[in-house]
């Protein structure tokens, strides 16, 4: 059996395709154990993730490092800039250069060079989608580099291999995207086939809508980019808030948030709704704070209403046939949303439900009863105190 075959068994019969780290190492080692002097190695993947850029794993005999790249600066960076990856990915061809003498246009080989290396090649991976960066470069310490018969088996080996890790890419992507736009457990869901239009669990979970004030004024008056700038810092506030106490933004509705705190077990209503109230008062705190800051700037203030409750929704899709939302519904969120209605009428930046409030045990204010839109009896309203708003 040539190398060729061994390698090609290995990958369908033998190679751990649970992780690409797990795929990537074992890749290496066969390398290495087919006689080829591969010294380090280095496999290059963008994905699609809105602060991620890609992964770089490296490789070396002794360990497997990984590292992400921030998306903001990736295409900008130097060390982009000034590398082998740029050449490939402009060229779409292999890159190799002998490193026998000092290569300052190129400081990842500079650097190399110095540890030893005496041979480097870069391969474009043969990926489907050629929109993104996708490479894998392979350096030696052999004092006659690579020769001949190492490059070509190198460059098959790394086109049977791309297949594989295009699929651990590509399904990256979907969990990524997914998790941006929908949050990591819908986006689970969704993964795991649940996309029939009107297919609904029903789950307990605290509610948490909140919308911003003043934002129609300040879209009539600030240009477009103030007033993104002004959404987005809001927003941001919000999503830290809510994920770090184990919520989850279920959707941006023009200036609106709804996000829930589901409970995890048969008794754990009490514990959603203290993750959602811990959240409401952090959110409070983090936007004084901001404000502050936006005050001394000359910037406008972002002023909110927050409306908590807890009840039974149907968690699941529902839309049209071809273009679903996976959302929550049912009079528990209707009755949040009439309570936002109310804590705009009362000038309140919070309001919490009794059936949220029986839940808890930090103290609140008692506002009274008050007629929430479309719902038959007056309802029993609270606030959190004035400290707890600064």
């Amino acid at each position: 059996m040539d190398h060729t075959e061994a390698f090609a068994r290995w990958l369908a019969s033998e190679a751990p395709h649970g992780t690409v780290q797990g795929l990537f190492a074992g890749f290496c080692q066969e390398v290495v154990r087919s006689g080829i002097p591969v010294w380090r190695a280095s496999l290059g993947l963008e994905v699609l993730h809105p602060e991620v850029s890609g992964w770089q794993h490296v490789w070396t005999n002794e360990s497997l490092s990984v590292r992400g790249s921030d998306r903001a600066t990736a295409a900008t960076s130097p060390s982009y800039l000034n590398s082998p990856t740029r050449i490939v990915d402009e060229t779409a061809r292999p890159f190799r250069r002998r490193l026998e003498a000092p290569l300052p246009d190129l400081p990842l080989l500079e650097e190399l060079r110095l540890a030893g290396a005496t041979d480097y090649v870069m391969y474009p991976l043969p990926f489907l989608d050629q929109t993104r960066t996708a490479v894998i470069s392979f350096a030696t310490q052999h004092p006659q580099g690579f020769d001949a018969i190492s490059f070509d088996r190198l460059e098959f080996g790394a086109k049977l291999l791309s297949p594989y890790l295009e699929r651990h890419v590509l399904r990256r992507i979907a969990v990524d995207l997914l998790d941006t736009y929908v949050g990591p457990r819908t986006g689970q869901r969704i993964i795991e086939g649940r996309v029939d239009r009107g297919a609904v669990e029903m789950i307990e979970a605290a509610i948490w809508f909140a919308d911003l004030r003043g934002f129609t004024f300040l879209s009539e008056q600030a240009p477009i980019p103030v007033v993104l700038t002004h959404l987005n810092a809001w927003f941001g506030i919000i999503g830290e808030v809510v994920e770090a106490h184990g919520g989850e933004v279920l959707k941006f509705i023009g200036d609106a948030v709804l996000a829930i705190f589901p409970n995890s077990g048969e008794h754990d209503r009490m514990a959603a709704c203290r993750r959602a109230l811990a959240a409401a008062q952090e959110f409070c705190r983090r936007s004084e704070a901001e404000n502050v800051l936006r005050r001394s700037s000359g910037s406008p203030p972002l002023e909110h209403g927050l409306a908590l409750h807890v009840g039974e929704v149907a968690y699941g899709n529902v839309g049209a046939s071809r273009r679903l939302d996976f959302t929550v519904i049912g009079p528990a969120v209707n009755r949040a949303s009439r309570l936002l209605d109310l804590a705009k009428r009362l000038n309140r930046p919070v309001l919490v439900s009794h059936a949220l409030a029986r839940e808890v045990d930090h103290p609140l204010v008692d506002l009274g009863r008050h007629q929430l839109r479309d719902v038959e009896k007056p309802q029993r309203v609270f606030t959190l105190p004035e400290q707890d708003l600064v």
